[in-house]
């Protein structure tokens, strides 16, 4: 495999705000029994109906799904505007870090929504504030924007400009899966239009996590991947790509892995993760598989970030357990984007080893999420 241009690159893009997933399983809230002991709780069907259905003083219910929360936002911007909406969206899942798991794609949605109703003025899309949920909304913008375009291997190179920021230009890799019906040789084939490998790599962020996890929380939106080849390459297609998109394939393959065996309601799974992850060992991709595994078991459990490092410190060595804790942090500092977010993570971890890993991950991108 060719030196990883995709590592190099999450050292030197923190600061720029965090990409697209396809947040954080919706375990029970905090006060319940379960969440008392620190043991992750049944998340959608297992929530107690009494209590899903209950609405607080607000109006709002007592617990947020995906749909309740979807409708909630898409209603204040049909009545105001995406701004509102996202603020609002940014505050609910800053003050309930469970709904994060399924923020990302209402983003998404809005950015869809929004380019439709301003008549693809992209312009005027992005002028509302889009950092909340990993810039989902500007994920979605540039999504429809490519797939309404007539030319979109000229118009993706000119959407993102003259900025060119890294949350756009994987904005533009989701957008690519969308132009290509989901091949990804042809999506590929679009990301390598922009100048440089590391818009290229920026670009197939976006594209294998569009593959891995087109939408977590929709059943019937799950990564559609062959069954067979599957069975002979765990980790397929990432040993198939070109060496310079092959460390974001093995990044975000472990979303496939984690949704295909119920991690809502088998939490186990995410230390399985890292063990499944080891297939990658001969091809160079178990690392960045590992780093993979953690910033999807942070992004799952930021209500417990304990738990979370807990299933780090199960990897079979230290460079595993490292990969996994930087992976932990790159998805903390996605979604708290504040000075010291980074600090405030490494501070609450009680695993001296992995409270350690933490402290020397700063530096990490967070365009990853």
């Amino acid at each position: 495999m060719q030196p990883r241009i995709f590592a190099i690159i999450t050292a030197l893009l923190l600061g720029a705000l965090g990409l697209g997933a396809v947040a954080v399983t919706q375990w029970a809230p905090a006060t319940t029994p379960a969440a008392a002991a620190g043991t992750p709780a049944a998340s959608g069907g297992a929530q107690p109906a009494t209590l899903a259905a209950s609405p607080t003083p607000t109006g709002d219910p007592a617990v947020w799904t995906r749909s309740t929360l979807r409708n909630k936002m898409m209603a204040e911007m049909d009545a105001t505007d995406p701004g509102v909406a996202l603020a609002d969206l940014d505050k609910i899942t800053k003050k309930l870090p469970y709904t994060v798991r399924f923020c990302h794609p209402i983003a998404h949605e809005l950015g869809h929504a929004a380019v439709k109703r301003y008549h693809e003025d992209f312009q005027k899309v992005i002028s509302f504030p889009h950092e909340t949920c990993a810039a989902g909304y500007l994920h979605g913008a540039v999504e429809e924007m490519l797939n309404a375009s007539k030319q979109p291997e000229v118009d993706l190179l000119k959407l993102c400009a003259p900025a060119n920021t890294g949350p756009c230009i994987h904005g533009v890799g989701h957008g690519t899966m969308f132009v290509a019906k989901q091949d990804v040789a042809e999506a590929r084939k679009l990301c390598s239009e922009f100048p440089g490998d590391s818009k290229k790599v920026t670009c197939s962020e976006g594209l294998f996590m569009q593959l891995f996890g087109p939408d977590e929380e929709d059943e019937k939106a799950k990564a559609n991947l062959p069954a067979d080849k599957l069975a002979k390459e765990p980790l397929y297609p990432c040993p198939e790509q070109p060496g310079l998109f092959q460390s974001a394939c093995y990044f975000y393959a472990p979303t496939y892995y984690l949704s295909s065996h119920d991690y809502p309601n088998h939490p186990e799974v995410f230390a399985a993760a890292l063990q499944w992850c080891l297939n990658g060992k001969s091809t160079g991709g178990d690392i960045d598989c590992s780093r993979g595994v953690g910033s999807r078991t942070m992004k799952y459990n930021l209500d417990r970030v304990n738990w979370a490092a807990d299933q780090c410190a199960t990897g079979v060595d230290a460079a595993h357990r490292r990969a996994c804790t930087q992976g932990l942090y790159s998805y903390y500092t996605v979604n708290y984007t504040e000075a010291g977010a980074g600090a405030r993570l490494c501070s609450q971890l009680t695993n001296k080893e992995i409270a350690g890993y933490c402290r020397s991950a700063g530096g990490l991108a967070n365009t990853l999420d």
